[in-house]
């Protein structure tokens, strides 16, 4: 069985830049680095060690490491100021769907 640790919690992705004509892999919980590749496996594989020696190298000078994303907690609710022109309107349009605002806020941030 393979013990994990910590890097292998942290987010990440492959994305295509045509810029460069390769695939990117990043890392949510470091986003100063990348790594690009012609092959989308070596690209995850390029960032995952990268991230790895980062956290080798972090962990020897007693830095604190970040949390992973997938370690965290999430209340599943958040605030924020908007203009109450905007709430106004949107509590109308939840009216009119029959709906409750925040199922319509939900919606609206998962479109």
């Amino acid at each position: 069985m393979k013990t994990t640790t910590q890097d292998d919690h942290y987010t990440y992705r492959l994305t295509w830049s045509a810029e460069d004509g390769e695939f990117v892999g990043l890392c949510a919980e470091f986003p100063s680095l990348s790594w690009l590749d012609v092959s989308q496996q070596k690209a995850l594989t390029g960032i995952q060690e990268l991230v790895k020696s980062q956290v080798a190298d972090m962990t020897s000078a007693n830095e604190p490491l970040p949390e992973a994303l997938a370690d965290r907690h999430y209340s599943g609710e958040f605030r924020t100021r908007i203009p109450s022109s905007l709430h106004r309107a949107l509590a109308v349009e939840a009216a009119e769907e029959g709906i409750s605002l925040n199922r319509l806020i939900s919606t609206k941030l998962a479109q």
